[in-house]
């Protein structure tokens, strides 16, 4: 039995294309395990605050010294870790907002990212701490920007794949939906992106 742990990134619910598209992949994950347990992560209904001194004050010291105000500004970070750790797949929706990803999803990696605990600096420098898991990125997009004249202004994925990357997670699968504001194109944007779903 696998635990796939859905972020979701996107307010606009139902009619959100990344939501759809993630959801689509956990559906052909569960057909192929049917005990499959799916967390839902919905970082727009429980947003997590921006870094303030408070969070790093806290990052930065020993848990052994934390104060409760260290503990209260750490509670979120130690969630999501958790939350990560505990699951076998991430499927995470990533909807693009301006060339990179939704700040609510920036906020939740600013608070997963922590030295020696999801990646520490050894003498070959960094190392992942986050092994052993498989991510799937789904991604929408107005445009094309998969290739093509627009594929230098995508910060989304190589952002995504550097940051999983780093914190260990290095079995990354990008769904690219795109397309949605090009006539002719946003009609089959997608189906043509659930088609290409390879587990």
């Amino acid at each position: 039995m696998s635990k796939i742990l859905h972020v979701i990134s996107s307010p606009r619910g139902e009619a959100s294309n990344s939501i759809k598209l993630a959801n689509a992949i956990i559906d052909q994950l569960r057909a192929q395990d049917p005990a499959a347990v799916v967390a839902v992560k919905d970082l727009t209904k429980a947003p997590f605050p921006h870094l303030e001194e408070a969070h790093l004050n806290a990052f930065f010291t020993p848990i052994e010294h934390h104060t409760e105000e260290n503990k209260a500004a750490i509670s979120h970070s130690n969630q999501a870790i958790q939350e990560i750790m505990d699951a076998d797949v991430l499927v995470i929706g990533a909807p693009m907002y301006n060339f990179g990803i939704p700040s609510v999803l920036k906020a939740w990696f600013d608070h997963i990212g922590r030295a020696g605990i999801t990646f520490k600096y050894g003498a070959n420098g960094p190392e992942g701490l986050v092994t052993g898991k498989k991510a799937y990125i789904a991604v929408s997009t107005g445009g094309i920007y998969s290739s093509g004249d627009a594929a230098g202004h995508d910060f989304v994925v190589p952002y995504i794949k550097a940051y999983l990357g780093f914190i260990g997670i290095t079995d990354v699968s990008i769904v690219r939906a795109e397309g949605f504001a090009i006539p002719g194109v946003q009609e089959t944007a997608l189906d043509k992106a659930i088609d290409s779903i390879v587990l």
